[in-house]
């Protein structure tokens, strides 16, 4: 946490190694889409507000919210009402909309990620980071938040990116209405099996509207699971749904280029009119200057409609419109919302209730397991890893890399000339520690 020397405004800084960036030959990228996330305004997004560079390290300064995490309010407090857990899943999910729209995935939402002001609004922190790490090999690995993480993720299979946000936003509603996990067990290898199973345990004060929001939301097959146009449709999802989470003006001719736009993105990117016309007219949906111009209209619409919004109902709960940094020109028109889906629309689910009542989850608290396999750090993954290869390398270990942080060994034992042979695999247990777990295949 840091502290503004003139204003004394409270905000939050996350560093950034550059070796590490440099390693996966990204550095480019990196500030060319942090410079995108700059221009992100969305009332339940955490804003970043300015990026220092220095020889060593990206120091991201982003908004401070005094709520604490979504997490640890649920441990705290345990299930939420029907009502509020609603409110809060329609802000969420609005957050995750506008960032698909804008290529932009977070690929690791949990309620650890989920942060809450002071009125209890929820702000979406550390979005796209990962998203901007998209060439380098450990976005392929499991090494993520297990509990959180959809099924083809910790399978190792390849994924586009937002159907894994949507598994993830199944598990936050879950736990928001449950006060547990759908998904849980100390020994990562079971917990695995209970994702890929895709069985959980729904209570009886569900009502069934929810209930067969979350089957959906939760499938294990990606291309069978719901959509964000599929949870905006959903009867339990619109109930009582502000206006300003998903704004439409279908008035907006986007064939006009908006000038104060084109202005504001060659400001922002120091670069030419001509340049950013350019990439308007390519027709590229990923280029970084379209992406930024299309940004700065959104922005507009979004703030414009919860303007009106709050305006026109009571006032807001949060304070997300003291953003002295908006400024909207008078007569410009929103630009709509028009870029495609970006995974085909689903089917909706046909499992019975009667199916999921399996075992009762264990409730969602923060306590210390009393034993775990395989070896815990907190070093970085990229440390623990070359200590792994070093110390394979001393025992003379012969190994296969299944991907960054998964790995197929094996070593001759001298005397009865067999080999034994494992599989060592990196995961996250938290938001500190990591698990190196043994698996024996001697079978196989």
């Amino acid at each position: 946490v840091g502290e503004h020397q003139l204003t004394g405004h409270k905000v939050a800084v996350k560093i950034l190694n550059r070796q590490k960036i440099r390693s996966l030959d990204v550095v480019g990228k990196i500030k060319r889409e942090i410079q995108n996330l700059k221009l992100f305004r969305h009332p339940h997004i955490i804003k970043l507000y300015q990026v220092i560079s220095t020889p060593t390290d990206f120091f991201m300064v982003m908004e401070y919210v005094s709520g604490g995490e979504l997490f640890d309010y649920i441990c705290k407090h345990g299930r939420v009402e029907e009502a509020e857990a609603r409110r809060l899943f329609q802000q969420i999910l609005s957050a995750v909309d506008y960032c698909h729209r804008h290529m932009v995935v977070h690929r690791d939402l949990k309620p650890e990620n989920v942060l809450l002001d002071a009125h209890m609004n929820a702000k979406i922190a550390d979005f796209g980071l990962s998203n901007m790490m998209s060439d380098g090999e450990f976005l392929r690995t499991s090494c993520g938040s297990p509990n959180y993480a959809a099924p083809e993720v910790i399978s190792g299979r390849l994924y586009a990116g937002p159907e894994v946000d949507i598994w993830s936003c199944g598990v936050i509603l879950y736990a928001l209405l449950c006060g547990t996990l759908p998904f849980d067990d100390e020994h990562v290898p079971t917990l695995f099996k209970k994702i890929r199973g895709g069985v959980f345990y729904i209570p009886e004060y569900l009502n069934r509207s929810v209930a067969t929001l979350l089957m959906h939301m939760l499938q294990v097959d990606p291309l069978k699971r719901a959509t964000i146009k599929d949870i905006r449709e959903h009867e339990w999802f619109k109930e009582e749904l502000p206006s300003y989470l998903f704004p439409e003006d279908p008035s907006y001719d986007a064939t006009v280029i908006d000038d104060d736009a084109v202005r504001e993105v060659c400001e922002k990117f120091e670069c030419t009119e001509s340049e950013v016309m350019n990439s308007l007219y390519s027709g590229d949906p990923q280029d970084q200057l379209a992406v930024a111009y299309h940004l700065v209209i959104d922005n507009r619409r979004i703030m414009n409609q919860a303007s009106e919004f709050y305006l026109a109902s009571s006032p807001p709960t949060g304070s997300f419109m003291d953003d002295s940094t908006l400024h909207i020109p008078p007569g410009v028109k929103p630009h709509p919302e028009r870029m495609p889906p970006l995974i085909a629309d689903s089917p909706k689910a046909r499992c019975p209730l009667d199916a999921l009542n399996t075992t009762k989850p264990k409730p969602l608290t923060v306590k210390k397991a009393k034993w775990h396999l395989g070896i815990r750090s907190q070093s970085k993954p990229y440390d623990i890893m070359a200590e792994v290869y070093r110390a394979m390398k001393q025992l003379d270990f012969e190994w296969k890399v299944v991907n960054a942080y998964h790995l197929r060994v094996r070593r001759k034992n001298p005397v009865t000339g067999n080999y034994v042979k494992m599989s060592l695999q990196l995961y996250q247990v938290d938001n500190r520690s990591y698990l190196l777990d043994f698996k024996s295949i001697d079978g196989e």
